[in-house]
């Protein structure tokens, strides 16, 4: 937004209030854009004309779903950005508007000033034109109604088309001639994207019936799913697990997130195979997993299938945390045999061992930062990084102490006890 007249504070207090009586989501103060630091992120935003920023600035800053508020004298202006922002990954939730401040509270339109005001939210992970390696499937918000019809929005995952695929590999690999291109981006579109896709399907449909009750809000689930002529899945609608509430501190994020692991692997027998942070969310509710793309049932014979066989072997090879733990065993950082046994493999140890890497970095994920309270200096952090030496690199490799997600939980459970034990002692002193 280019800089035109100035805008009063209670001018664009004026214009708060009215979009908070239209949506209670705006009755907490969106933040101004000028007063946010390097890597925040926030669920609402302020953009005036004196503090222009692109949408590409905004989409940054906002967390997935989060909205802003775009407020300006000049209507021409605020019709030009709205549009802008309908293109780049937004959905205008309150259109163009006005709003009349006049001199002394008196009715006299010849010497008021109008303000303009719209509000666009966060659609998509990824804003159109860009390409990341973090997301590989199409997934948006779409307006729709979980059970109960408490939530406006449900999450759609979706094949990405041809196009988005070629353009993905031609990113990545630049080198390679277009006639290789098209052919695995025809592979990726066609199949195997569709056929892991409909595996998400299957296993959530597991996780939804088999997790205990208690644990159900910390994944999603599956509303519906449509299918093309050959059965196989090309779009799931899912709820919606939005990141946001008061922060948890860095023991309690590690506290829920092995307790729901070992519920996954003990109770409902599926491992995740993917828990990068990315497949984390902090919700009001807990600490929860997504994307289950890649899960599979703990008793699955994937050899019955030699289309699985291949597609798991190359992802058991290719994936983010397979290369991280063939480079930590490579260099002696894993020596765990427990979890060495897990590389190139489809196994729990997988799980568990990114798991305990993930707790000593959760605010490597710019999504989940504010939402943990993380100090690498505190006695917190110490013990935690002590438990996870414990479990990367055991006294005896061949012996490990620690081999599953629930030996990781009576860990963590060891050290509240101790920290608990060492406050109460302060206290009595």
């Amino acid at each position: 937004m280019s800089r035109t007249v100035p805008i009063a504070g209670e001018e664009v207090a004026a214009v708060l209030r009215r979009v908070a009586a239209v949506d209670r989501e705006l009755a907490a103060i969106p933040r101004p854009m000028g007063t946010l630091h390097k890597g925040d992120l926030v669920d609402s935003l302020l953009c005036t004309s004196e503090d222009p920023h692109s949408s590409r600035e905004m989409f940054d800053r906002l967390r997935w779903g989060g909205q802003v508020v775009c407020v300006t004298p000049d209507r021409h202006q605020a019709v030009r950005h709205s549009i802008q922002l309908a293109n780049q990954g937004f959905e205008i939730t309150q259109p163009v508007k006005s709003v009349s401040r006049r001199p002394w509270g008196l009715p006299i339109p010849l010497f008021g000033k109008q303000l303009w005001y719209f509000v666009a939210r966060k659609l998509l992970l990824v804003q159109p034109g860009r390409i990341t390696d973090r997301f590989t499937y199409h997934v948006h918000l779409e307006r729709g109604s979980a059970e109960g019809g408490e939530q406006a929005y449900v999450v759609v995952k979706e094949v990405p088309t041809l196009q988005q695929v070629t353009a993905r590999l031609q990113s990545k690999w630049p080198e390679l001639p277009d006639d290789v291109i098209e052919k695995r981006a025809r592979k990726f579109a066609d199949k195997i994207f569709p056929v892991f896709l409909t595996r998400e399907a299957a296993i959530l449909k597991i996780v939804n019936r088999d997790l205990p009750a208690e644990y159900r809000h910390r994944v999603p689930k599956l509303l519906k799913m449509e299918q093309d002529q050959n059965g196989y899945a090309q779009r799931l609608y899912l709820n919606w697990l939005r990141n946001g509430g008061e922060p948890i501190s860095q023991l309690q994020f590690a506290r829920q997130s092995a307790d729901l692991l070992r519920v996954l692997h003990d109770e409902v027998g599926v491992m995740h195979l993917d828990l990068r942070l990315d497949n984390f969310v902090i919700t009001p509710r807990g600490v929860g997993f997504v994307d289950f793309g890649s899960a599979v049932r703990v008793d699955e014979d994937l050899s019955k299938s030699p289309m699985l066989t291949s597609l798991f072997e190359e992802l058991m090879h290719t994936s983010e945390i397979q290369r991280m733990l063939l480079k930590m065993t490579r260099s002696g950082q894993v020596t765990s045999q427990a979890i060495c046994g897990g590389l190139h493999k489809v196994d729990k140890a997988v799980d568990y061992f990114y798991l305990a890497v993930q707790i000593n970095s959760p605010h490597s994920n710019p999504e989940l930062k504010s939402l943990i309270r993380y100090d690498k200096q505190s006695r917190e952090a110490q013990m935690l990084a002590e438990l996870t030496a414990r479990i990367l690199r055991p006294e005896d490799p061949s012996q490990p102490a620690v081999r599953s997600a629930a030996d990781i939980l009576r860990g963590i459970e060891q050290i509240e006890q101790a920290l608990a034990q060492t406050q109460g002692s302060a206290a009595g002193a």
